[in-house]
């Protein structure tokens, strides 16, 4: 009883972050792999990973959660931005971390890990550990450090070479681009968004452990994965069944649909000006400011955050920050600018360069962005023809 009383205190104040001494977790004691199916919002459009350790003789049954954030966190979007958001290790009861899910109607599934009772406590021992207010922050990484990514890295770090994760149950190995895509539809303004920030080191192909960043594959190589030869997952179980949930848009909403849109009208307003001899400065100014706006956010991304996934960006070819400076030119000028021929000749010079980069592969351009680029060549060519004129 007084064991029991000592446990529930431990659990609720953290008295081990206060220096009080850590239960030795009994024979009974299981640790196991929670999966959680897809959401319909972004942030949960690719499932999540945590940790279940239960001793039913102890009265333990509590959720070891790495994908931990609060959006009012000061600074939240502004470091989310520079490439330093900040997830924690949270802690908190099975029923606890299950009554969102069951609200949300996501499927969450148990893999019970073949662990011995030392390897057990070793286990608890690390996540009390990395409980501690000291430890318990880490610097997130969509791709490279989440919180299923984390699951890979606690088994091996902690059991060594005793797990070993096998690979023939995938066929292929796949580009981080297009592990994203598997979760989420291209023509999707997520997808969109994750496309134009995304540089080329998402195109190269994922290692068997790297594709553990999505918590469907990590849930796959823990199947195909032994402990000292024997299978390191026990036995697999359904908690929550729920059909699965793909993060989707309705047609009329998607970017394909606004940007044919946005390309039908520049297409109009373009004969216009040409049947009028004229030109629609608002038209440019519209143009060349969301251009140029993107193009410098796709370069601070690169240069000036410490994101890895938008490194080797070349998109920003294509949406030229210099566009700008030129929009406000546009805009001012009632005559077309004589040095506007030589600006276009040179945007639509670097447009085909990323076009070049990639057909060649170093970079895979999505098919939305190429609609904006028939918007923009569609204005480059008028003007270029009027510079002639």
């Amino acid at each position: 009883m007084k064991k029991n009383i000592f446990i529930f205190l431990w659990l609720c104040t953290g008295l081990y972050a206060l220096g009080a001494k850590l239960p030795t977790l009994t024979e009974k004691a299981q640790i196991s792999v929670l999966t959680c199916s897809s959401g319909d919002v972004l942030y949960t459009a690719f499932g999540h990973t945590a940790f279940r350790v239960q001793d039913t003789s102890l009265g333990i049954d509590v959720v070891y959660n790495y994908g931990t954030f609060d959006f009012d966190q000061p600074n939240f979007y502004l470091n989310f931005a520079k490439g330093k958001l900040i997830y924690s290790l949270s802690r908190r009861s099975f029923e606890g971390f299950l009554y969102g899910y069951e609200l949300e109607k996501r499927w969450v599934k148990e893999q019970l890990l073949n662990l011995s009772q030392q390897e057990t406590n070793a286990l608890f021992a690390l996540f009390e550990k990395d409980y501690r207010p000291e430890n318990r922050d880490y610097a997130y990484d969509p791709l490279f450090n989440n919180c299923s990514t984390i699951t890979g890295d606690i088994l091996k770090d902690r059991l060594g070479s005793d797990v070993v994760f096998h690979d023939t149950h995938l066929k292929q190995l796949y580009t981080f681009r297009q592990l994203v895509h598997q979760y989420i539809d291209s023509n999707t303004w997520g997808a969109f968004g994750i496309d134009l920030a995304f540089g080329g080191i998402t195109d190269k192909t994922a290692t068997l452990r790297q594709h553990m960043f999505l918590p469907y594959y990590a849930m796959d190589q823990l199947d195909n994965a032994s402990i000292k030869g024997e299978p390191l997952v026990l036995r697999e179980r359904s908690i929550l069944d729920y059909a699965d949930i793909r993060y989707r848009s309705h047609f009329l909403t998607t970017p394909l649909f606004w940007f044919l849109a946005v390309l039908l009208f520049v297409s109009v307003i373009t004969y216009i000006d040409i049947k009028h001899n004229s030109r629609s400065r608002w038209l440019d100014f519209a143009l060349f400011f969301s251009s140029g706006m993107a193009g410098l956010i796709v370069m601070l991304l690169w240069f000036a955050t410490n994101h890895k996934v938008t490194e080797l960006n070349f998109n920003f070819l294509w949406l030229l920050p210099l566009n700008l400076l030129v929009s406000f030119a546009l805009l001012r000028a009632k005559e077309q600018p004589v040095w506007l021929g030589i600006y276009v000749k040179m945007a639509l010079g670097l447009m085909v360069m990323a076009i070049i980069i990639w057909i060649i592969g170093i970079q895979i351009i999505s098919p939305l962005n190429i609609v904006l680029m028939l918007v923009l060549a569609t204005r480059y060519l008028f003007l270029l023809k009027m510079a002639k004129a």
